[in-house]
């Protein structure tokens, strides 16, 4: 369904019901579809709501606001006007620097807060040089291939997924590709996630190339204390689409503690 917020109309995929909403953030170059295994294993317990961000998936892709502050925003206003009482959000890699954002609102309703390879609260840390490469990995099938197997997974996809992603990184708005690297990724929030007060628990890939282990504890764990990480052996940065039981049932155990 469509939502206006922001004053965009964003792609929004709900399904389940429940007392507790898990509301999910895909990351730099995926959709909401990203999280359909996920979602599979979950709607029968709670209701879920998938959010296609600005300028990728079905959503609208306006030529600019593409900072963490534009994607709180839409993402707000549609917890806003889905009026969900009660959240936890799940926000994975570009998607996971938002969530932080967010949590560190302290927002009536907010829960939990789940961190899937999260990009860190500090600015990746990449050369200029890198960033432009980055810039251009969604080009062609060709790039998207190559950034598939050698940057985003440890395990093979089937071919079905491995379409999804790259008709999710090709279908992606000029300005969604190129502002994150460019600029959203080295916005420096870390002075405000100490502001986040709720449970959080961070599910890592052990092989995870793009947010790795060293950084998430370094970046990540020591600036949110009483944070729990999980780390999913032989997985890479797209776990939901490697290891998507194992995070399903990470997510589970998470919420029965919300009750």
């Amino acid at each position: 369904m469509k939502v206006l917020s922001n004053g965009i109309s964003l792609h929004v995929d709900e399904q389940g019901k429940g007392e507790l909403s898990l509301v999910f953030l895909h990351y730099w170059g995926g959709s909401s579809r990203t999280w359909k295994f996920v979602i599979a294993d979950l709607t029968s317990t709670f209701h879920t709501v998938a959010i296609d961000h600005r300028g990728w998936g079905e959503s609208e892709a306006p030529d600019s606001g593409y900072s963490l502050a534009d994607m709180a925003a839409d993402a707000e206003g549609i917890i806003a006007t889905l009026n969900l009482r009660r959240y936890i959000l799940v926000g994975h890699s570009m998607g996971g620097k938002v969530a932080q954002l967010m949590a560190s609102r302290r927002p009536a309703g907010l829960a939990g807060l789940i961190l899937v390879a999260p990009s860190p609260p500090s600015p990746m840390a990449l050369s200029v040089e890198a960033r432009e490469m980055m810039a251009k990995a969604y080009d062609s099938r060709a790039t998207i291939e190559g950034t598939i197997d050698h940057v985003l997974t440890a395990k093979p996809l089937s071919d079905e997924i491995r379409e999804q992603v790259i008709e999710d990184s090709l279908k992606g708005a000029p300005a969604a590709k190129s502002e994150w690297p460019r600029a959203a990724s080295q916005e420096d929030i870390t002075e405000k996630v100490g502001n986040i007060h709720c449970p959080v628990l961070v599910i890592a890939g052990e092989l995870d190339k793009v947010d790795k282990l060293d950084v998430l504890r370094s970046e990540v764990m020591t600036r949110l204390p009483k944070a729990k990480m999980h780390v999913l052996p032989g997985t890479g940065h797209l776990s939901m689409l490697e290891s998507p039981r194992e995070v399903a049932t990470l997510i589970q155990s998470f919420c029965k503690h919300m009750f």
